[in-house]
């Protein structure tokens, strides 16, 4: 299953392990994916989403629908149909 945000966009990253010689392996950086459940109050129904902690903090202070119509008037599509 692909480690991508819904509402962030964010996904993996690559970069170096640096070790104390300063030799340089490849490495990948994962964003802090969570699958959660929340509850969206203008449709008295449940959503099932994969978002980062980031944009969960961001859902706790605004809600769900007021996040979702502030990207979608960005122009960015979420892929969640409220």
């Amino acid at each position: 299953m692909s480690k991508v945000c819904n509402f962030t966009g964010k996904k993996p990253i690559s970069g170096n392990n640096v070790s104390h010689s300063n030799r340089k392996t490849k490495r990948r950086f994962v964003p802090n994916i969570q699958k959660k459940k929340f509850f969206v109050p203008e449709t008295g129904e449940f959503v099932t989403l994969r978002v980062s902690t980031s944009a969960m903090r961001t859902i706790n202070k605004l809600g769900v629908y007021a996040y979702v119509k502030k990207l979608e008037s960005k122009g960015i599509d979420t892929g969640v149909k409220l």
